[in-house]
């Protein structure tokens, strides 16, 4: 007769449902963050400008996380200085989301899903090997050749089709790109909890209401109130305190050599999402773009998971160490 297996203890049962939690907390950030692209693209081509969602984003969230931003005073931005939160406001704050935001009145949303996490993954890499001394492999050179290569022929696709307009709109996601790059990385240097960093981005984002009133401003009546409440709550509560929120949490519980396989779905989602909601059927040369910088993003973010029973918190150094294993 088979051995039988003892059933798994209540600790471990807790765990294995904590860890299904969070894998299909990742799936629903993935989800957000990817849809945000689509949804953002179908509100500025009808009607609503990037101004209007970047005042309904930061508006809604900065003031349901102003108590968290004031709860450590407010000499301290959040606890973390005022020098490192203008940093981190640079960086995932208003300058990129109005580039994001631009970016998407010229540009279909699979070229925004596909390229700003393209450049954040590259990085994510960079800063990886300066920072925590992570090995770079021949797996992750390969993967960063082939998301280049993508972006290469998205940029040829967009100069030489019927405008420009595309291709200044892909040059604006290589903008967000290239400042969304940097948060992931601060965070985990400085260590600041993920609704943390969301409080101290979206309320230091609200400096730019008195510009949007002063001179974009067009009147609440540019859409149904019911859209305008729905941008809203999507822009500052879905994305930026759900997304971030549950991205944090399952990164925390699953670790990094699990969470590195998630971001490649990001621009899986964005695209095949505009493709029913927006008509954007990419062409042959956009559609080569994007599959070498999907399948590049999965093979340089495809690691291992540790085997032991702590998870990683930062990429591996080059004695194949953890941020865990290193700690005294």
């Amino acid at each position: 007769m088979p051995a039988s297996h003892p059933p798994p203890s209540e600790a471990e049962s807790r765990e294995r449902l904590r860890w299904r939690l969070a894998v299909a907390g990742m799936l629903l950030s993935v989800l957000i963050f990817g849809s945000n692209f689509v949804v953002s693209r179908h509100a500025v081509l009808n009607g609503i400008s990037q101004h209007d969602l970047l005042a309904l984003r930061f508006a809604t969230a900065g003031t349901l996380l102003l108590p968290i931003f004031l709860k450590p005073g407010l000499s301290q931005c959040g606890g973390v200085g005022w020098q490192r939160g203008l940093l981190l406001v640079l960086t995932s704050g208003f300058p990129m989301t109005y580039l994001m935001l631009t970016g998407l009145t010229m540009a279909p949303a699979a070229h925004g899903a596909t390229i700003g996490p393209g450049i954040v993954t590259l990085i994510g890499i960079g800063g990886s090997v300066v920072l925590f001394g992570a090995v770079l492999s021949p797996r992750l050179i390969a993967g960063v050749t082939a998301v280049l290569a993508g972006l290469g022929c998205l940029a040829f696709a967009g100069s030489s089709g019927a405008g420009n307009d595309v291709l200044w709109g892909d040059l604006c996601f290589l903008g967000v790109g290239l400042l969304w790059g940097f948060y992931p990385l601060l965070i985990q240097l400085w260590k600041v909890d993920g609704l943390k960093g969301a409080a101290i981005v979206s309320v230091l984002s609200m400096a730019y209401l008195p510009f949007y009133f002063l001179f974009f401003f067009r009147g609440f009546d540019i859409a149904p109130w019911w859209v305008l409440g729905f941008h809203a709550v999507y822009q500052g509560v879905i994305n930026v305190i759900l997304g971030l929120w549950l991205w944090g949490w399952a990164a925390h519980v699953l670790g990094a050599a699990v969470v590195g396989r998630f971001p490649p779905l990001i621009p899986v989602t964005g695209t095949a999402l505009a493709i029913p909601a927006l008509g954007e059927i990419p062409g042959p040369l956009q559609f080569a773009g994007f599959a070498m910088i999907i399948g590049g993003l999965f093979v340089a973010s495809w690691r291992r998971p540790a085997r032991k029973g702590h998870q990683a918190q930062v990429p591996d150094d080059a004695d194949q160490q953890t941020d865990a294993e290193r700690r005294p």
